[in-house]
């Protein structure tokens, strides 16, 4: 089987009901299923009845049974986070971010990405709230040395899902201007297009991936030259899919981008607190097929 070749197929879950349709697969495919969010925001219930956009819907234990159900009909499942887990409620407030890790591990949540606010409560915090809840980040473009979090946040992992590697890895935006520099401390930011290009080689060439994911807190697009989600795709080579956080963009379907040597790369972001969470399902057989996209609500 050559598993650089794959089909794919995508959807959208709004957090209203429970329930998701998946495709069927013959005995010569295996799915594996990448779940993720961004931008929950200790966005810990769902929003009120009176919500003016989304009324009920959202909250950690409907994610968490959506997250259950999905992993019981695809054990080959994956959940990432793309960044600012904290930071929006008084559940912040109150647990400084410690409540939201250790929910997002008993979910299953595989890694997530820093994003800007994960540093509000200082490093000396979210050392200890990762300590306590053994949770995994990835960051490739910080650098830790020197500070508290020196050691317990990983470049890139590599998890294995029926004999097919996935590489993940991933970007945070500059905290200059965006973060009191008494909250990040020593923390050192490295470009992030030169970390993107250097990581998914190695994934890739190196470490042998057959799939490479990003998990990015750069934000999807901007006005101006600032590095983006699409300004990341189009200007590297290895990476199969982007998962987006920080500029609180909603995709109905996933966006497709040729990278620099042609090929396509996919990307996705789910809005903003939990209430969306987004499903890509990448069907690895012998042929490549592009699959219709499509948009399911749970």
């Amino acid at each position: 089987m050559n598993r650089r070749k794959f089909i794919y197929n995508s959807s959208l879950a709004s957090l209203s009901v429970m329930g998701l349709n998946s495709c069927n697969l013959n005995s010569n495919n295996l799915k594996i299923t990448i779940l993720h969010t961004n931008d929950v925001h200790s966005q810990i219930e769902p929003f009120p009845s009176n919500h003016n956009q989304y009324p009920n819907k959202g909250g950690f234990a409907r994610r968490a049974s959506l997250f259950e159900e999905i992993i019981d009909s695809n054990p080959n499942t994956l959940i990432f986070d793309a960044g600012d887990i904290f930071q929006g409620t008084p559940y912040f407030n109150f647990f400084q971010g410690d409540l939201e890790l250790g929910l997002m591990k008993k979910m299953g949540y595989n890694a997530a990405t820093i994003g800007n606010h994960e540093f509000d409560a200082g490093l000396k915090t979210l050392k200890q709230n990762i300590i306590n809840n053994n949770f995994q980040f990835i960051s490739s473009n910080y650098d830790f040395t020197n500070t508290e979090l020196e050691g317990l946040v990983d470049d890139y992992k590599i998890y294995n899902k029926g004999g097919v590697k996935i590489g993940v890895f991933g970007l945070g935006i500059e905290l200059k201007g965006l973060v009191n520099p008494l909250l990040f401390r020593e923390t050192k930011y490295y470009d992030p297009l030169d970390l993107a290009k250097d990581m998914s080689s190695k994934l890739k060439f190196e470490k042998g991936c057959d799939l490479v994911i990003c998990i990015s807190h750069l934000g999807h697009q901007y006005q101006n030259d600032k590095i983006s989600d699409t300004k990341l795709a189009e200007l590297t080579s290895n990476i199969d899919l982007i998962i987006g956080g920080h500029t609180h963009t909603l995709l109905n379907e996933p966006l497709i981008l040729k990278n620099f040597l042609g090929n396509e790369v996919i990307i996705n972001q789910v809005g903003s607190s939990g209430v969306f969470v987004g499903r890509i399902d990448f069907n690895f057989t012998n042929n490549y097929i592009l699959s219709d996209k499509s948009l399911v609500e749970v």
